[in-house]
């Protein structure tokens, strides 16, 4: 990355996001802060609450936000649901991110909130706003489950300890740290968007940019791979995804924003927790992204013979008294052993993406490891099943039968050197393919 001009002397663009009906008083302490640690910065106010309010630090009123993009049915935002309500002002804030993205060079956005402050506002980050742009926001729920307002993206949470209800010592302190912190971020962001700006004018090559999926019982094979492309591509940049359900979500993102130009999907577990009920699926739309984008990929079959739960009491009945394998990974994780049915549409649903969405077939590759979908269904293992590894082989191979897209058995593990070698080489082999046309 090349130099970049002196990060403090360039001014920064801040937004704050906020119910200003009920949240002004501490969206303004927030703002006046932001304004103490960046004096140059201009800081956009924008209120999405319910009832509209006038105060000469507000930006963009709410009012303003509705007039510019009008929800349908044009509702009474007084008598609506706060649902309703969260849904149409997302809807607008998102607008409106999306629309001054586009114009102007945002260097953060940032928001405080209660859950329904929350939620409205990471909606809008989420939806508008790309990856690596800092996104933070001061909630009383940032403290639990915050899978529904982070999902795969990048947003920074941090919990305030007390209510975001009227001025205190502790509050106060919160907010001052939200202030200094958003604006360490947007600097870092700043620089390094001016680096790159300084790197395309100088032509300076760019690295291929390598997404690999890998889980806990898939790493030796992941490692293989990552040091074979690094110590012989050193045009590679590798990129590792935990396949926990948001790791796949956050690959096909970047996927999307044409942020990744090829992958090893070694490790496909997340389809297995959809099929089969788990906790770490990415979602019915897996696999799609690759392949709509016609990029090189070489796809495995790593951890399908597992399906993710939490400590063994959160697994449902049906598997501990079904007479399902049930084995526990450790105190915080338990996992069920796929069996010959949960393969059978394990490979189907494979078959079935690539065969719907392959934009370069020929781009794509099936690479089977005949001796061991992960560390535990190797030869002597606590998952070693050969019947139902079987049924989910059998399945991907009649799928694509006819589809051009290449399938291969190997008789190696998903872990063993050997295997993950070949699958880099494979990939490399794609690559140039691509490259010569």
């Amino acid at each position: 990355m090349s130099p970049a001009p002196d990060a403090e002397k360039l001014p920064l663009l801040i937004v704050v996001l906020g119910t200003c009906d009920t949240k002004l008083q501490e969206l303004l302490h927030l703002r006046n802060q932001i304004l103490l640690y960046a004096e140059a910065a201009t800081v956009l106010l924008v209120d999405v609450g319910r009832d509209a309010v006038t105060d000469p630090a507000i930006s963009i009123s709410q009012k303003d936000l509705l007039k510019r993009y009008p929800p349908s049915a044009n509702p009474d935002l007084s008598t609506i649901s706060q649902n309703r309500l969260t849904e149409i002002m997302a809807d607008c804030a998102t607008a409106y991110l999306q629309g001054l993205h586009s114009e102007k060079s945002i260097h953060a956005v940032v928001s405080l909130g209660g859950s329904s402050g929350t939620s409205l506002t990471s909606a809008a980050m989420r939806r508008a706003l790309p990856f690596l742009m800092p996104k933070l926001i001061v909630s009383t729920v940032a403290s639990g489950d915050t899978a529904p307002y982070v999902g795969e993206t990048d947003i920074t949470l941090m919990y305030s300890i007390v209510d975001i209800a009227g001025s205190n010592h502790i509050l106060n302190a919160v907010l001052d740290n939200a202030a200094g912190a958003i604006v360490g971020m947007a600097r870092a962001y700043q620089r390094r968007l001016t680096s790159s700006k300084a790197d395309e004018a100088g032509e300076k090559k760019k690295k291929k940019r390598i997404g690999i999926t890998m889980f806990g019982v898939t790493t030796p094979g992941v490692d293989a791979i990552r040091h074979h492309l690094t110590s012989t591509h050193n045009d590679y940049e590798i990129y590792v995804f935990h396949a926990t359900g948001h790791g796949g979500r956050a690959m096909e993102r970047l996927i999307s924003s044409n942020a990744l130009d090829a992958i090893i999907d070694l490790t496909t577990t997340e389809i297995a927790d959809e099929i089969v009920g788990g906790v770490m699926s990415a979602g019915p739309h897996r696999l799609e992204a690759a392949a709509k984008a016609g990029i090189p990929q070489v796809i495995s079959l790593g951890a399908c013979d597992i399906v993710n739960f939490g400590p063994r009491p959160t697994v449902p009945a049906k598997f501990l008294d079904g007479g399902r394998n049930v084995y526990e990974h450790n105190a915080s994780v338990t996992v069920v052993r796929t069996n010959e049915e949960d393969c059978r549409r394990i490979g189907a649903f494979i078959a079935e993406k690539l065969v719907e969405f392959a934009k370069r077939p020929e781009l794509v590759e099936v690479v089977i490891p005949v001796g061991g979908l992960s560390v535990l269904s190797v030869k002597g293992g606590v998952y070693e099943d050969g019947r139902a590894d079987e049924a989910l082989f059998a399945a991907v191979e009649e799928g694509l039968r006819g589809s051009r897209v290449e399938v291969v058995r190997v008789e190696g593990g998903v872990n063993e050197e050997g295997f993950a070698t070949g699958v880099a080489e494979r990939l490399v082999r794609l690559v140039e393919k691509q490259e010569g046309g």
